[in-house]
């Protein structure tokens, strides 16, 4: 909303007072992955309004120093997931930051005079790395998911793709940029027609149309249609990365609560057909369906 609404850069910080995260019970996320049958946990640790989730030494943007939350929101969720016995995973917007100098140049042109400022070589270096070595460090994610890969050439990618070597045990998907593979490739709010044969992917998508939350978007896919999703990709060697949208109070809405737990309890009869499984032999549907 930032971008599409041009928000200027001051009016947007004056915001983050409003994000107290009151009623965020990892815990009780935690307990609603496991009832709906989550293998993995992966939360937005920095997004492109460039406001970090956990207290950053190369940034004053983020949970503790500037909101009304005050505190690291990351670990908690990550000791709350791990106790479930799920992995955990971290997403950070590496070429995209509207707030924090430089990294403005990354994609959309810059709407506010404060986004003008700084080099986007300089934001990799000074900033968005350093950010990626604290989350590696702090919270050890078994994914690190990247997000955009605007103007990443090889030469920018290298750095953040050596960092995430050196920690052999975690794994990273296809967004990075510069030509980077990747563990995985991603595939945002479509299902692929078909597998591709030695790629692991996994698909991303929302429960209605909004990645964060929004109160009018009421169009929830049905929980039928997201299971049918979880059949489909599984079929083409796939799995299904789900989003929530929780509100600034960190509550996740009822009606995507319930499409989980229904899910969920399908996984309970159906999960053998899910869980360890890998793809259909068929490149193509066949005519039955």
């Amino acid at each position: 909303i930032m971008n599409r609404g041009k928000i200027p850069v001051a009016d947007y910080r004056a915001l983050a007072t409003n994000f107290t995260a009151a009623k965020y019970d990892p815990k009780a996320w935690a307990q609603l992955a496991e009832d709906a049958g989550v293998k993995y946990v992966v939360i937005t640790a920095k997004h492109h309004e460039g406001f970090a989730l956990f207290d950053s030494a190369y940034s004053d943007w983020n949970a503790v120093k500037a909101s009304g939350a005050k505190r690291d929101l990351i670990q908690p969720l990550a000791d709350a997931v791990r106790a479930k016995g799920i992995k955990f995973g971290t997403y950070y917007s590496q070429s995209q930051d509207w707030v924090n100098l430089g990294g403005g140049k990354g994609n959309t042109p810059p709407w506010d005079e404060e986004q003008k400022k700084g080099s986007f070589d300089e934001y990799l270096a000074k900033i968005s790395l350093p950010q990626v070595r604290e989350i590696m460090d702090k919270y050890h994610p078994d994914i690190l998911w990247w997000d955009t890969e605007y103007q990443m050439t090889l030469e920018r990618a290298r750095p953040f793709f050596d960092l995430a070597c050196s920690y052999p045990n975690v794994l990273i998907n296809s967004r990075l940029g510069g030509g980077v593979l990747g563990d995985f490739r991603t595939s945002e709010q479509r299902i692929p027609a078909s597998a591709m044969l030695g790629r692991a992917l996994e698909v991303n998508m929302t429960i209605n149309n909004s990645w964060g939350y929004r109160a009018d978007d009421l169009n929830w896919k049905s929980a039928q249609q997201l299971i049918r999703n979880l059949s489909d990709i599984t079929s083409k060697d796939g799995n299904y990365l789900l989003n929530v949208g929780p509100t600034a109070e960190g509550v996740i809405p009822q009606p995507e609560v319930e499409r989980l737990l229904a899910i969920g309890k399908w996984l309970k009869v159906n999960g053998e057909a899910i869980y360890a499984t890998r793809g259909s032999i068929y490149p193509k549907p066949l005519p039955w369906g």
